[in-house]
């Protein structure tokens, strides 16, 4: 029995929590889905047939959350027959069976290696009334060759390498997402061409560690070379990439960011720490002045960049003097940004069992008087582009109170978020759409644009935004994408459904 009319496809929900990685990951499983005939469900319906947790090991009680949700979710699956719980991602990757055994009423738990798996494990489970648990060690498939349904008109995210090669004591993404594996030059082209054909304006290059990409084929100045060749790319408007590792950083790619016209001047570039002793402690294989230094390299190719990066508050053993050697370089860093953390234990990393663990309320008063120095920073910094123009890629969901305010939100080619008025505009400018707007206010976390934009264009992301289509890029990562909900799949006739 399932929840699903007879001959009805039967509807489904991801979850997401984590990174980029993760967002992209759910991307791809919408289009696994999909292609095997379900359809999204509404947001409002809180009875999915099938609703899918692709889970994050990195964030503070990233487990609590999981299994919370879950318990939620066992009396509305209990009231359901047919109902399917799946749980992916990379706690499922850690706690892989723990998983079921602690709530059994999951139905399928898959890892960061076998996304590709799950229409098949759902139909397993289905089949045998049992619960399906499978864990790759390994790569199975190198991910963007799965089916993706894209969730924005106007930019999209392009996986360059997946894995890690470094070990950072207080990160567990190494041993659950494994060692890195570069994909060809021409595949991650030949995706960045079939989104733009679909209408997309900006591309994002993902990596745990973009810039050491050509670790495989043994070309440490392959990322360099592929900003450029992005550069080449008829109707790619915005290119940005996250994230770099500063050991990794060289020259040529500072050379092609300044070089490369649709490369924005935008750099998400982690610190971790500003103490030298604290960054060899998390085997951090940079110090504070090779940092500081490539963000000085950065600024005399571009001065317009704008600098962004994650620091933790409170790793084992940092001392006082530490904490401030870390203030010290976000002053001389004048960050547009910053994603501030307090240190947690992970289980499984180095960090969590060394010696020189901080009470909480001295995380806790360091952690405050960081945001406070990072907040001074970023308004000051956001303060000198009041008056100046600025080219806003108009976005959904950036800004919270827009009905309220009247005001549309996007992000400016340096990354930094732009409330802005539409004038007698209101009503024509749609999600994916170009705007040129004067600042006219600065917080530290946004920009306000207050009088009548200079400049509206309408582009074909906007056009597919306006008739509610989404691009999907197929496996094979030749030709037109298809745009749109796809075709309704056959229902399968008893048994376990071929893939």
């Amino acid at each position: 029995m399932t929840t699903a009319a007879a001959g009805s496809p039967r509807t489904y929900q991801v979850r997401t929590y984590g990174c980029q990685m993760n967002v992209h990951d759910s991307e791809r499983i919408s289009g696994l889905l999909e292609d095997a005939g379900y359809v999204r469900a509404a947001e409002a319906d809180d009875q999915p047939d099938v609703v899918v947790f692709n889970t994050c090991a990195v964030r503070e009680n990233a487990d609590n959350r999981l299994y919370g949700n879950l318990g939620h979710l066992r009396p509305v699956k209990a009231k359901h027959p047919g109902m399917q719980i799946a749980v992916g991602g990379c706690l499922a990757q850690k706690d892989r069976g723990d998983i079921v055994r602690k709530a059994p009423w999951v139905d399928v738990v898959f890892g960061t290696h076998n996304i590709g798996s799950l229409p098949a494990l759902l139909d397993r489970a289905r089949h045998n009334a049992a619960a399906e648990v499978e864990i790759l060690e390994s790569l199975e498939v190198f991910p963007s060759t799965l089916p993706t349904r894209r969730e924005s008109t106007y930019a999209g995210w392009v996986s360059i390498s997946v894995g890690c090669n470094n070990t950072c004591t207080f990160c567990i993404v190494p041993s659950l997402r494994g060692k890195e594996k570069d994909r060809r030059p021409g595949d991650i082209l030949s995706e960045v061409r079939a989104l733009v054909d679909s209408g997309v304006l900006e591309v994002t290059l993902l990596g745990q560690n973009v810039n050491s990409y050509g670790v495989e084929f043994g070309d440490r100045y392959a990322f360099g070379k592929l900003l450029r060749a992005c550069g080449d790319i008829d109707g790619l408007e915005r290119v940005r990439f996250t994230s770099p590792h500063p050991k990794d950083f060289t020259d040529d790619v500072i050379a092609a960011m300044a070089e490369t016209p649709n490369v924005c001047h935008s750099l998400h570039m982690p610190l971790q720490s500003g103490s030298d002793d604290v960054l060899r402690a998390m085997r951090r294989s940079y110090r504070s002045e090779r940092y500081l230094g490539i963000i000085s390299k950065v600024r005399a190719a571009m001065p317009d960049a704008a600098i962004t990066t994650d620091i933790i508050v409170g790793f084992p053993g940092e001392t006082e003097a530490d904490f401030v050697r870390t203030l010290d370089v976000v002053r001389e860093a004048r960050f547009s940004s910053a994603f501030t953390f307090q240190y947690s234990k992970r289980p499984g990393t180095p960090a969590a069992t060394m010696d020189g663990q901080l009470p909480k309320q001295v995380v806790q008063e360091r952690y405050e008087r960081l945001i406070a120095c990072v907040e001074e920073i970023t308004w000051a910094e956001n303060k000198k582009l009041v008056g100046e123009t600025v080219e806003v890629l108009v976005a959904v969901g950036e800004g919270r109170k827009d009905e309220r305010t009247g005001r549309m939100s996007g992000r400016a080619r340096d990354g930094r978020l732009v409330h802005f008025a539409t004038g007698e505009l209101a009503g024509q400018i749609r999600p994916g759409d170009i705007v040129h707007t004067v600042v006219t206010y600065a917080a530290p976390h946004h920009l306000n644009a207050d009088g009548a934009p200079l400049a509206h264009r309408r582009t074909r992301a906007g056009d597919a935004a306006e008739a509610g289509q989404v691009p999907r890029t197929p496996g094979v990562l030749l030709g037109l994408p298809t745009i749109g909900a796809p075709a309704p799949s056959p229902a399968p006739i008893g048994g376990c459904a071929a893939h």
